[in-house]
């Protein structure tokens, strides 16, 4: 039923419907289920190219059963601080799906999706294979993708053990890496209108992509090198946020008054 496990009968009607090369959100709607449901089970099992409904079915048996022999799941290790550990682990898996439809592979996807939901934005080999119940091969692995995209940072806590971190700035990084991406494309365009003939419409239409590409490349770099600072905020505490609030509301004040003076 919709919002229940899945059924091996409808992993085999998902199976079915990717062979006869069907949207997520058309198998979805067949199986009266959500488009959010189908994505994740294909994703987090080989892909569209790679889902098999029996190894599927018997993988979330295996993970159901690693489940039930730990007391409190992979947020065991998380202080008391009020939050449902049932519903971090599904926002997890969320990110984890938004990482590998961007198309990085799953346990790379889940290591950086466990370092992004972790407070103090550490974790170490040890705690990573704890945290996701995987071996710290798997863990290895993954990091030294990580680290060879510039998505991590390796350091050492004060037991010289080594720890992983989040690079906050690949968020930046990655914008620089699109815009300059666009740029290729805007140069290899401008090459073609040369070869097409300036003025005919094949020429046109890959000038006009240039210059799109162009603006939207230069307005990212721009915005980019504005907000880059915001990647770096700290929270405010409840002091600064209500003090926030009644400078605002001053503000709003002084403003009507010399309203009414004008």
């Amino acid at each position: 039923m919709p919002g229940g496990r899945l059924t091996q009968q409808e992993r085999q009607q998902i199976a079915l419907g990717l062979a006869d090369d069907l949207a997520y959100a058309e198998i979805a709607r067949r199986l009266d289920r959500p488009t959010s449901t189908v994505t994740r089970e294909v994703m987090r099992n080989g892909g569209p190219n790679g889902y098999r409904a029996d190894l599927a079915h018997r993988a979330t048996e295996q993970r159901a059963q690693r489940r039930q022999s730990l007391p409190r799941g992979p947020y065991a290790d998380r202080p008391a601080d009020g939050r449902d550990p049932d519903a971090l682990q599904a926002y997890e898996e969320a990110v984890t799906t938004v990482f590998m439809q961007s198309g990085m592979s799953r346990m790379p996807s889940r290591v950086l999706a466990a370092l992004l939901l972790t407070d103090d934005g550490h974790l170490t080999a040890a705690q990573l294979a704890q945290r996701l119940q995987v071996s710290p091969a798997s863990i290895s692995k993954a990091v030294t993708y990580l680290d060879e995209q510039t998505m991590i940072r390796r350091e050492r806590d004060e037991r010289r053990r080594e720890r992983y971190a989040l690079d906050e700035d690949i968020w930046y990084q990655a914008t620089i890496a699109s815009a300059r991406a666009n740029a290729a494309v805007v140069a290899t365009a401008r090459q073609g209108v040369s070869v097409l003939g300036p003025g005919t419409p094949a020429a046109t239409r890959l000038e006009n992509i240039a210059r799109f590409l162009d603006f939207v490349s230069e307005s990212l770099v721009r915005v980019a090198d504005q907000a880059r600072d915001v990647l770096f905020a700290k929270p405010a505490s409840d002091g600064e946020n209500a003090g926030a609030a009644a400078g605002s509301s001053a503000g709003g004040d002084d403003k009507d008054g010399a309203g009414g003076r004008s």
